[in-house]
């Protein structure tokens, strides 16, 4: 998230964020939101369920004009009213070389696989698990020396460089 609202310096770039929005009020992307002048939400769902806060947050977007959804570390799945509601609208980063990796635990999976290779997508959100279209990806060569951790640290990096450049690509479609 934060490379999406620095991304938003350059003068050329084609989105604005709207809206930071986070199931974890303590979420460090609030405070960065709130100390760069970005609308923020805060709401968990315990105690209110799924249908409510979805609702919540659908509302809450739609109040803040906002026309495409980047998630970013949001690691809830939504149900399949709320994607449909968005449908070809959301876009989300995943830290792997989809269609490889869904889910969680994707460099651990990616270096016991013994793969030469790691890195980062941009997808379109659909209702089953990081299958949408592939918008985007960056590679990172795996290295003998690898922990998921080490792994992870550099395909950040790419993370960082390639959802701002991706996401402006796509809200220019």
């Amino acid at each position: 998230m934060m490379a999406l609202v620095e991304a938003t310096r350059d003068p050329v770039c084609p989105y604005e964020i709207a809206l930071v929005a986070s199931d974890k009020p303590n979420a460090p992307g609030l405070k960065f939101a709130t100390e760069h002048n970005i609308p923020t939400l805060a709401l968990s769902p315990k105690g209110i369920g799924k249908p409510a806060y979805e609702a919540e947050i659908d509302r809450a977007l739609r109040a803040a004009g906002v026309e495409v959804i980047a998630l970013a570390g949001y690691m809830r799945l939504l149900s399949d009213d709320f994607v449909a509601k968005w449908r070809g609208r959301i876009v989300n980063i995943h830290p792997s070389l989809l269609p490889n990796y869904k889910g969680l635990d994707t460099h651990a999976r990616a270096i016991e696989a013994g793969d030469a290779e790691a890195g980062c997508s941009v997808h379109v959100v659909t209702e089953e698990l990081d299958a949408g279209e592939v918008l985007g990806q960056a590679r990172v060569p795996i290295l003998p020396s690898d922990t998921p951790e080490s792994l992870a640290a550099r395909v950040l990096v790419e993370e960082h460089r390639l959802y701002p450049k991706t996401l402006a690509e796509f809200v220019q479609r």
